[in-house]
């Protein structure tokens, strides 16, 4: 999702004269892009925050800008007493504040702004930034802003308000933009993604967006996250399983296996209805792979209770874990509410047990792909080897001299580990017609 919104930021500036610099110290305006769904990253974007206090001693002009989760859309008075150097304040997913701020005083400035605004209403077109374009191989498009169903150890709620769908329209017109610069992968995003459209009456849902999106000449593949298992129907499986650019993954966060656990995060569901829907998946769609979340520490977690998540996680064998040990976040029902009673170190302990199971499984799924031939969608260069994607998410690298940035190819399976796999370039053979 911030990947996302800084797009649209860098979008949005580049409509006004700004171009993209990627030295701070050269720039007239930094936005510092947050999330806070953990404490880490909250610490971790005020450390940023406040490296960038020289710059704006040495350069008072220099225009700051927090932006995203750690202001939320509640207001951010406390901020502007705690961050006096901070220039401008903005929600999740909303440039305005800051454009605004730019072109305060500078009405040409802003007339541009406008008719630019204008034409891509009217063109129902985004423009990536110029720096991304004809080189973002795959990209995210939000659906849905905000949630409303409130997990007690959530912040999201609170940060970015209510849950809000997307007009198809704006969706599709979006896709079809992007395609055009030369995007061939789509991943639609939500924080509760399979309730697209559940706030609008007689709205579509997400299979129905789906489908439409399907048919966007130029785009290969389409991806979604992340599902919640009390949203996840049959509806949803049958156009994953009918729809060939449609990619078999689905990120489906289980975040605890202990029934009594799962009550307390108010998620709705009991460890058998997952496992249920797992295997439903599966029968559905049978090269699917299947990635969750899991929070170890919850408040009053009992050593049984997270033993009930590793049995879990052991019998189910899912493609990724995205693991986390559970923090305070201020706001939410489970920081007010409960007592966090579990050690640094026993959190740490746990995390580590389901850290080597996964390891182990993750490890032997992978090393069923060796020797295999699998497609491969190519997004970038990192260190002299190409990576890119299977339909599954596996993470797949090639050496080879060959610009593959944006190309789906096959690939044979050379070796393979746990969280990669290397693969090399199948031989194009010629066709000689005689």
């Amino acid at each position: 999702m911030n990947v996302a919104d800084s797009q649209r930021v860098g979008s949005s500036l580049e409509h006004l004269g700004y171009t993209f610099t990627d030295k701070a110290e050269e720039a007239d305006v930094i936005v510092l892009n947050t999330c806070v769904v953990r404490q880490s990253a909250e610490d971790k974007a005020l450390g940023r925050l406040s490296s960038l206090l020289p710059l704006k001693r040495q350069n008072p002009n220099l225009v700051i800008n927090l932006m995203g989760c750690l202001v939320g859309v509640r207001g951010a008075e406390k901020l502007r007493e705690k961050l006096p150097y901070v220039d401008v304040f903005s929600p999740p997913s909303d440039p305005g504040p800051l454009i605004s701020h730019l072109t305060q005083g500078e009405i040409q400035s802003l007339e541009d702004a406008e008719t630019t605004r204008r034409f891509l209403m009217m063109d129902e077109e985004l423009k990536l930034p110029i720096a991304e374009q004809g080189r973002t191989v795959s990209a995210h498009v939000p659906i849905v802003y905000g949630c409303s169903h409130a997990c007690t150890f959530c912040i999201i709620p609170y940060k970015r308000g209510v849950e809000r769908s997307r007009p198809v329209g704006d969706i599709v017109g979006e896709v079809r933009s992007l395609a055009k610069q030369g995007v061939k992968e789509i991943t639609l995003l939500g924080q509760i993604v399979d309730r697209y459209g559940k706030d609008i009456s007689d709205g579509p849902n997400l299979a129905a967006l789906l489908r439409l999106i399907h048919d966007v000449e130029g785009i290969e593949r389409i991806r979604f996250l992340t599902s919640h298992p009390n949203y996840f129907d049959d509806i949803l499986i049958q156009a994953i399983a009918e729809l060939p650019r449609v990619m078999p993954h689905i990120e489906l966060p289980i975040q605890a296996g202990d029934d009594q656990v799962l009550e307390n995060m108010k998620r709705g569901y009991t460890q058998q209805d997952y496992r249920n829907l797992v295997t439903k998946i599966r029968e559905r769609i049978p090269d699917c792979s299947i990635a969750t979340d899991i929070i170890v520490g919850f408040p009053g977690e009992t050593e049984e209770q997270f033993m009930e998540t590793y049995r879990v996680l052991s019998d189910l064998r899912l493609d990724v874990a995205h693991l986390a040990r559970y923090s305070l976040r201020e706001g939410t029902v489970a920081t007010r509410r409960m007592d966090d009673n579990i050690s640094d170190e026993e959190k740490m302990r746990r995390f580590r047990m389901l850290e080597e199971l996964q390891e182990q499984v993750v490890g032997e799924i992978n090393r069923k792909y060796l020797g295999e031939t699998v497609e491969v969608l190519f997004e970038e260069k990192v260190k002299n080897r190409w990576k890119g994607r299977t339909p599954t998410n596996k993470l797949v690298f090639v050496e080879t001299e060959e610009d593959l940035r944006g190309k789906l190819l096959p690939v044979t399976v050379t070796w393979t580990g746990p969280w990669s796999m290397q693969a090399n370039l199948q031989k194009q053979t010629e066709l000689i017609t005689v």
